[in-house]
């Protein structure tokens, strides 16, 4: 591939506070593709840094870059046409661009044959159908996406060494105690983990070597290094024989327990050796259920001494306790490193161990919930009051018989709930055969029907049928859902009713029986979308949280589960700003605003089918999309930069769960 190099330079700009900068060209970047590569100090937070592209019009479009994890990132995509400013919304120190380029679609097709030779075929006929849109995210996903596969491609492309100048440690970090616990045989993978632990740049740590058996003679003299039962300092964890700790990974962790806000506990991402080749463990924020059932923070992980005390745990019930009771003491403070910082030892799996721990952990914090288990996988089963509580599940609809008659009849016949109240919101409904569905409901006690003529404005007939209902949990259903199982509304309530819990949603699949939704990612798409759409239904997702009931931003409207109280606590959704569009993962967003998480669970499945052949929206619907869109975008433009259960690393360009 060449291109010609441009000159360009950084300006500084007052308008936006956040787009402080802008990328000046010496030609014309209309109709171009940008490359950037860029760094940033590896003891920053790294947030996805932003590009504006603004239009001679007053229009503009915004372009989400993957953050510098390894210390370097790269960025390739389209210049739209008519931009006239590319404006950088970025961390103001410790922050660089280090190479930018203006490359022509031939350049671009060019990379194309050369990273994805099997997609050139199909850019080349999209280029010459003029289909610009299908073009560009060819071209996107050929050049810049990699899959989980090609990690060590892409760490080689992006590791960027040490640099005193741009890398500050912060200073007068706190002592942290390890505890390693080894077997006589395996004396050559402790003397590799020392070896690490010799090399570090944060120097002030107390390691407990306990040694199952005969203690080998001749390994490494250290002070630091003891028998004790308990180590020294302000944060405790634990290592595993022939873990390698990168050389500033104790830095990076001390740094989470100093200041006047020290965490109570901190994880950092790590990469393993599997048969299929080196792998990372790219680590979401944090995440109390997935932690319980899955164990995600896995090593490196720290809690503060305070905190492992406070929670029972005691020195000798191992590394998997010592993450349970402190997960279940609540931490108020934990913070995730986004950054690869141990390649981990292999270990055997263990679920019944974990699952025995899991158990005496939850009846030491007085948690309602039991384990369950499927396999290797375990979840959490959260119990139901007796009577459980009243659902009023609320659809809106316009005509289609035939869809409606199919969610109506799950809801009413194939729903194994005991208290049902179903509110279908009309929204001006003139096909006689809905007029005949209504009459063969009339009868039914547990239907009612509020007609709603007028504008579709989807956020205002969910508000209304919830203002009209009477249930003490509300669940937004839409009219072309199809019931699966008939627990999947108690599997939804359980949720919902946990108090730190605000919208709940659940596992749709499209009718060809491919995931529809799997949980709502804030920057997925530009704004919101769905990960891992269109994958197979048994899909485990990265870490396996596919398989259990965890953390997300937001879900979908689809099929939502909601408190009444919370709902109405947060003024319900937002019929002025999203009508239409945006509406679910907002309310979302509001509601972890007040301290209510979104959870998606994989035991309430439901067929959601006719989403899977609505094209894209186009006239005045698209502008009407956009509008929400960007008005979505300036309320969370934070959470768009940075999804707490969604991995900076990760692309924002596919479906998920691919570097970039």
């Amino acid at each position: 591939m060449t291109a010609r190099v441009a000159d360009w330079r950084i300006a500084p700009r007052t308008v936006d506070p956040d787009f402080s900068r802008a990328l000046v060209f010496e030609r014309p970047i209309a109709g171009r593709w940008l490359a950037l590569d860029y760094a940033l100090d590896r003891f920053a937070a790294p947030v996805r840094p932003l590009l504006r592209f603004a239009r001679g019009d007053g229009t503009q479009e915004d372009a989400l870059l993957p953050g510098p994890v390894l210390g370097r990132a790269s960025w390739l995509g389209p210049v739209p046409p008519g931009t006239k400013d590319i404006l950088l919304a970025a961390p103001a120190e410790g922050f660089r661009i280090e190479a930018a380029r203006l490359l022509s679609r031939a350049a671009m097709l060019a990379l194309c044959a050369r990273r994805r030779p099997d997609r050139l075929p199909v850019a080349l006929y999209q280029w010459l159908r003029r289909d610009a849109r299908r073009l560009r995210n060819t071209l996107r996903i050929a050049t810049c996406v990699r899959p989980l596969a090609q990690y060590s491609l892409w760490k080689a492309e992006r590791a960027r060494p040490f640099e005193p100048a741009l890398d500050r440690v912060p200073p007068e970090l706190p002592r942290l105690g390890l505890i390693l616990e080894a077997l006589p045989e395996e004396e050559a993978a402790v003397r590799r983990t020392l070896a690490t632990l010799l090399a570090q740049g944060h120097r002030d740590w107390r390691l407990a070597l306990h040694w199952r058996g005969p203690a080998p003679a001749g390994l490494p003299g250290d002070g630091r290094i003891s028998a004790d039962t308990l180590p020294d300092g302000v944060a405790i964890g634990h290592v595993r024989p022939g873990d390698a700790l990168a050389p500033d990974a104790l830095a990076h962790l001390a740094a989470a327990f100093a200041g006047p806000e020290p965490a109570d506990l901190a994880y950092a991402d790590s990469e393993a050796e599997t048969p299929e080749g080196l792998r990372p463990q790219l680590k979401p924020g944090w995440s109390p259920d997935l932690a319980l059932t899955t164990l995600y923070p896995g090593r490196p992980l720290l809690v503060a001494a305070d905190l492992a005390a406070r929670s029972g745990w005691e020195s000798g019930q191992g590394a998997r306790a010592l993450l349970l009771a402190a997960t279940l003491a609540g931490p108020g403070r934990v913070r995730r490193i986004p950054r690869i910082l141990c390649r981990i030892a292999p270990e055997a799996p263990d679920p019944d161990g974990h699952a025995a721990d899991l158990t005496r952990a939850l009846d030491r914090a007085g948690s309602p919930a039991a384990v369950t288990r499927a396999g290797d996988t375990l979840d959490l089963d959260w119990p139901l009051p007796d009577p459980p509580p009243s659902v009023s599940i609320i659809i809106p609809t316009r005509d289609r018989p035939e869809l409606l008659r199919v969610a109506v009849r799950g809801v009413l016949h194939d729903t194994a709930y005991p208290s049902i109240e179903l509110v279908i919101v009309d929204n001006g409904s003139t096909d006689p055969a809905v007029a005949a569905l209504y009459a063969e409901w009339a009868a039914d006690p547990r239907v009612r029907r509020l007609d709603r003529p007028g504008p579709f404005n989807f956020s205002r007939l969910v508000n209304d049928g919830a203002a009209a209902s009477r249930g003490d949990i509300l669940v937004l259903l839409n009219n072309d859902v199809e019931v699966l199982h008939p627990d999947w509304l108690a599997a939804m309530v359980r949720q919902a009713l946990r108090p730190e819990v605000g919208a709940v949603g659940a596992k749709l699949l499209f009718g060809n029986g491919r995931i529809q939704h799997a949980g709502v990612v804030v920057g997925l798409g530009g704004r919101a979308g769905h990960i891992l759409r269109n994958r197979p239904a048994d899909t485990p997702g990265h870490l396996g949280r596919l398989a259990v009931a965890h953390e997300v931003a937001g879900v979908t409207a689809a099929c939502l589960a909601v408190a009444r109280t919370k709902f109405e606590a947060v003024g319900g959704l937002d019929a002025e700003a999203f009508p239409v569009d945006f509406n679910d993962i907002d309310l979302c967003l509001r509601l972890a605003a007040r301290g209510w998480r979104s959870l998606w669970t994989p035991r309430a499945v439901v067929a959601h089918h006719e989403s899977v052949s609505r094209g894209p929206s186009i006239g005045p619907a698209r502008a009407r999309f956009e509008a929400e869109g960007n008005r979505f975008a300036a309320r969370w433009r934070s959470v768009i930069r940075d999804d707490p259960y969604y991995h900076p690393a990760f692309s924002v360009t596919t479906f998920g769960e691919e570097l970039e």
